[in-house]
């Protein structure tokens, strides 16, 4: 039986083998685009022990449906901001999270903060899209992509000037990672085959992350107690979503989880 990431990678992938935009000059418009905003630098732009917070603008889920589906990108993004984010991941996919481009274009343009192309690259056009829709960094999921892939990708992204947020969810993907260089590595404790949450994931897997990789803890984090445990792993920045999105008041959501590890 098909995975959900095997149905959403299908998809892509189908999408991907029908575009016949030329590479080229998609790279070229790339290289043209306005400077980003430092997206990986932006995580270590917070006081000792805080948690840098990445807030998901994010309407819905495969498993769990609609979550918040007339949110106003803009909005959700400058209350983010106001609440003290370091940085924005803004969902893209229209088909199975109900994402746009817009939605980021959206957001970007109501903050100052850099923004995270959150969707399922599967080709070199994916990762010129990011640039030239005004993303700061594009997300490589190592799941999703072969060694040659998953390398060639992150090269171009830097190549580009964007910021590269590799995914992964065990050690074989971590080493994955680190062999093509990645500097920012996110540990997703989401399942994308069933979609279910192992919420001590991030902690077992802190200790293999190197120092010289910033580290991104992903999924389950349902408030500050979460957030705290994750600070004191050594995570240098947690991605959240649905807990955030969901919030009454969205900036308060997010100093709560700042300050979460503050002391620690």
């Amino acid at each position: 039986m098909a995975t959900y990431l095997d149905r959403i990678l299908s998809d892509h992938r189908t999408s991907a083998s029908e575009d016949d935009r030329s590479l080229e000059g998609l790279i070229d418009r790339s290289r043209c685009a306005p400077p980003t905003r430092g997206f990986h630098l932006a995580l270590w732009d917070r006081s000792a022990g805080e948690p840098a917070v990445i807030a998901e603008v994010k309407r819905r889920s495969p498993s769990r449906g609609d979550i918040a589906a007339d949110l106003d990108p803009a909005e959700t993004a400058a209350q983010y901001s106001m609440g003290g984010a370091a940085c924005l991941s803004v969902l893209t996919d229209v088909g199975y999270f109900g994402g746009s481009v817009d939605d980021l274009v959206a957001a970007r343009e109501a903050t100052s903060i850099p923004v995270l192309r959150k969707d399922f690259t599967v080709d070199a056009r994916d990762v010129c899209d990011a640039r030239i829709m005004g993303a700061d960094a594009v997300l490589l999921i190592a799941a999703a992509l072969d060694d040659d892939e998953l390398a060639d990708f992150h090269a171009l992204a830097l190549e580009l000037g964007l910021d590269a947020l590799v995914e992964v969810h065990d050690e074989a993907e971590l080493e994955r990672a680190l062999a093509v260089g990645a500097r920012l590595v996110g540990v997703n404790q989401r399942d994308l085959t069933t979609f279910e949450v192992d919420s001590e994931r991030a902690v077992r897997m802190a200790p293999l992350i190197p120092e010289t990789a910033t580290s991104v803890a992903e999924s389950g984090i349902g408030g500050p107690r979460d957030a705290a445990a994750l600070a004191l792993a050594g995570y240098h920045a947690i991605l959240v979503g649905e807990s955030v999105v969901t919030a009454e008041d969205r900036a308060d959501a997010i100093r709560a989880l700042r300050g979460a590890g503050v002391g620690e």
